[in-house]
């Protein structure tokens, strides 16, 4: 198990139920492939530094877990084909 930060972005437009619900979705992913959420923050509307897909804000949200090299491949595989999220990014955390 390795230590892994993902933040992602939702569109602006999406109503805070299916926000609620796209959150739950990744989290989801990750603690059915025997994952551990560590940390999880969503960070709410905030404006890009720059325009993506003709969005300016965005829903931010920030998760820190424990998971699986596999998982990691199957949580981008939902984010790039989910339209909701505009903007992700998964890092390795090295361990300390």
């Amino acid at each position: 198990m390795r230590n892994y930060e993902v933040m992602y972005i939702i569109r602006p437009d999406v109503e805070q139920e299916a926000v609620d619900a796209a959150i739950n979705k990744f989290s989801g992913v990750i603690t059915d492939g025997n994952g551990e959420i560590t940390k999880h923050d969503a960070m709410g509307k905030r404006r890009l530094a720059y325009e993506i897909k003709k969005f300016r804000d965005g829903f931010y949200v920030l998760t820190n877990f424990t998971a699986a090299p596999e998982v990691i491949l199957e949580l981008e595989r939902i984010m790039k084909i989910s339209d909701d999220v505009i903007r992700y990014l998964i890092t390795a955390v090295p361990t300390k």
